[in-house]
């Protein structure tokens, strides 16, 4: 897992965090980091980097 439940909850403050939200989080995280290194192959580098993103 990526994503920690408890780190969510440092950075909403004092909203509530429904159950299914680092789900969803996670999915989005793992999305970004395919797509930054199918950037990243496609410029031919094996090192992703943050201009990935």
């Amino acid at each position: 897992m990526l994503v920690v439940k408890s780190k969510i909850k440092e950075i909403v403050n004092d909203l509530n965090v429904s159950g299914d939200f680092a789900e969803a989080l996670e999915k989005k995280v793992e999305h970004l980091i395919h797509d930054a290194c199918e950037r990243c192959k496609a410029n031919g580098r094996r090192t992703v980097q943050s201009r990935d993103l």
